[in-house]
């Protein structure tokens, strides 16, 4: 019956239609009648081209981000930076320093060509702000931890310039250890000891103990010339020869006493005297007690 209707159909409107009067096709009655086969070949290039597309755009989109911000922020930190150590310089420096670091007469020096290396030193072992007027700034307790004390370097350095805060290790390869020896026996031993334990000056003054500086601070102090020390510039000592020195300072710290324990390093003859004192001493003790008990 259905089939008479259809071709009764198809020749009254001469051709025949996609879909039967029955609604179903009659080429083929299955569940994906009526849409469009892709190709299998047109599927694999339309899938490629879209995944082509979206990594193209993925990695403009990436680089383009990373390019236009990456500076940008690096700037922006320097700034942040800069302006975090301009607060802290109005607190606590100011008043003997000046506004514009010109110094303040019988309170303070100019700090204008100093530098971020010199600031570091002075801030980073405590020596300023300074506690007290006198021939010399002792070490103390720190008041700013690294950050501020990075932020001061960098303020100083932004207005009056000056040798800047190396940047990376300030250490060199262990076989510099020996050339770092003579260039500190040369330079720095006369007035720190051969034993790093430091020394009197004249006028009131003395050369610091090297027990506790970091490599930091002995870089910085080589750089700035803190005080009675003088300054060993990159044409004095070139900065490989300072990293040498701070190599071989930093080693000889934390190397042990081969001998069992030394009197600070302060060599065999001196030990062999305090031994020689200490023994006599505990010697007459002995004798004298003996005489006691006698009696």
């Amino acid at each position: 019956m259905n089939d008479d209707l259809g071709t009764q159909l198809d020749a009254e409107l001469g051709f025949e239609p996609a879909v039967s009067a029955t609604g179903v096709d009659g080429d083929n009655a299955g569940p994906t009648s009526g849409k469009r086969r892709i190709r299998p070949g047109l599927r694999r290039r339309l899938i490629a081209t879209g995944v082509l597309l979206g990594a193209l755009v993925s990695m403009g989109g990436a680089y383009a981000a990373f390019a236009g911000t990456s500076g940008a922020a690096n700037a922006v930190t320097a700034a942040q930076q800069t302006a975090m150590g301009k607060q802290l310089y109005e607190i606590s420096c100011i008043t003997c320093h000046g506004s514009n670091l010109e110094g303040v007469q019988n309170r303070g020096p100019a700090l204008i060509g100093v530098g971020a290396a010199a600031t570091y030193f002075q801030v980073g072992t405590g020596r300023m702000p300074l506690a007290r007027q006198g021939a010399e700034a002792y070490r103390k307790t720190a008041r700013y931890d690294d950050s501020q004390t990075r932020a001061l370097a960098a303020y100083v350095q932004s207005v009056g310039g000056g040798p800047n805060i190396p940047t990376g290790s300030v250490r060199s390869a262990s076989s510099t250890i020996a050339d770092g020896g003579v260039l500190f026996r040369l330079n720095c031993a006369s007035c720190h000891g051969a034993t790093l334990a430091g020394a009197p000056l004249s006028a009131g003054k003395s050369a610091p103990s090297l027990k506790v500086a970091t490599d930091l601070q002995i870089y910085t102090a080589m750089q700035s010339g803190p005080e009675s020390m003088p300054v060993f510039s990159d044409n004095q000592l070139p900065p490989d020869e300072k990293k040498a020195i701070v190599t071989y300072v930093q080693t000889l710290k934390a190397s042990a006493d081969p001998g069992g324990a030394g009197i600070d390093r302060i060599g065999p003859v001196s030990e062999a005297i305090v031994l020689f004192v200490g023994g006599v001493g505990v010697l007459m003790l002995a004798i004298l007690w003996i005489g006691a008990k006698q009696q």
